[in-house]
């Protein structure tokens, strides 16, 4: 089971044209359904903590699913809300080189206004599919998050309700769903917030955990009647063990002219004289020969035969992929110098394929 099945499955039980219940969720009992994202909650997670979550704990299971790669916020809600892979949409990480750009960097989260995200984001969101087929479709998030540009890429097509506090949150969330056929998402990142900075089951993640159950208690408590609310994820998280600065006191960077990316998923773009010939692979090799079995290192091309984002892959996304892309397994975190305060003082990290990482719950309830 995959996250991109999740909308899709949920959709076709609305009755939406052209859309699967691959995951067999069956149709919607009452025309209303409430999809509730809990940024940075893997599914081992919730399992070993949750006296912590006894509301989310104990809702029926669907999952565990599976995210996309990297399991990261920009790339899995976006393959979320698409039901299409990274490769097809194009969002191949938090940071990506824009093509053609002198070396620009995009940052997926903060974005650029020199990037158009419909341009950069192609594929229709279910939000924008849904709503031309008479189906109510909402989004209660912080209010910052409006009008940015990953919000265009990946959730355009929904009503935007703006909500910063718990009490807004859930009277947005229950407006929304007035009416019938429906759907809302409704979004929160404490969890995600407070394992980076303190890391996954330290007190201000176990608060956070605690918050996320209390909201999801609320919306059960105040969503209309026969509404089926789902539980999800975009990615789970690791504390970081071991934290390698790459250039320093190592060759890693020789022959690389950016990084991108995140520290357990990264994107590395060679300089002029190391892209043609044997230059991926004599870094990709020193990748391996530097950790390894402790990493996954690919050239483009091997990446692409691999299947890393998918099937399919654009001629856009082929161009914004790194030349190679390491991946380190285990609590590994590979720092880019240029950002080595920021990223060495997080705790938890995710991008990479361990189950700890891309492994997230799939959880729900009938409100009665």
């Amino acid at each position: 089971m995959h996250l991109a099945e999740i909308a899709p499955s949920i959709f076709a039980g609305l009755g939406l044209a052209d859309s699967q219940d691959t995951l067999g969720l069956g149709e919607s009992p009452h025309g209303r359904e409430c999809l509730f994202l809990i940024d940075g909650l893997g599914e081992q997670a919730l399992i070993e903590y949750a006296q912590y979550a006894p509301t989310l704990s104990s809702l029926v299971s669907r999952g565990p699913i599976l995210t996309a790669f990297p399991s990261t916020t920009v790339t899995s809600l976006t393959t979320l809300m698409t039901g299409a892979l990274p490769g097809a949409h194009g969002m191949l990480g938090y940071t990506i080189r824009v093509p053609r750009s002198g070396g620009r960097i995009l940052n997926s989260l903060k974005w650029d206004e020199r990037v158009d995200p419909y341009t950069w984001q192609p594929v229709p969101t279910f939000f924008e599919r849904a709503k031309t087929h008479g189906i109510s479709v909402s989004h209660v998030a912080a209010k910052r998050y409006e009008g940015t540009g990953f919000t265009s890429a990946a959730f355009r097509g929904a009503e935007y309700r703006g909500a910063n506090i718990l009490t807004e949150m859930v009277e947005q969330a229950a407006l929304s769903l007035k009416k019938s056929p429906s759907f809302t998402y409704v979004y929160v990142n404490e969890v995600d917030v407070a394992g980076h900075s303190d890391g996954v089951g330290s007190d201000k993640w176990l608060g956070a955990l605690s918050y996320v159950d209390l909201v999801a208690a609320s919306l059960i408590a105040k969503l209309p009647r026969g509404t089926r609310m789902w539980i999800t994820a975009d990615h789970g998280m690791v504390n970081a063990q071991e934290k390698i600065i790459m250039g320093r006191e190592n060759s890693l960077l020789e022959g690389i002219s950016l990084v991108a990316g995140e520290p357990r998923a990264r994107h590395l773009y060679l300089d002029d004289d190391h892209l043609t010939g044997a230059g991926p692979d004599e870094v990709a090799f020193r990748f391996r020969e530097f950790f390894g079995d402790q990493i996954d290192v690919y050239t483009r091309k091997q990446a692409i035969e691999a299947e890393l984002f998918g099937k399919e892959v654009t001629e856009a996304s082929h161009d914004r992929m790194g030349d190679v892309i390491a991946v380190p397994g285990e609590a590994i975190v590979l720092i880019d110098p240029l950002r080595a305060d920021l990223e060495s003082a997080m705790v938890g990290h995710h991008g990479a394929m361990t189950d700890a990482e891309k492994l997230v719950p799939l959880r729900t309830v009938v409100i009665n």
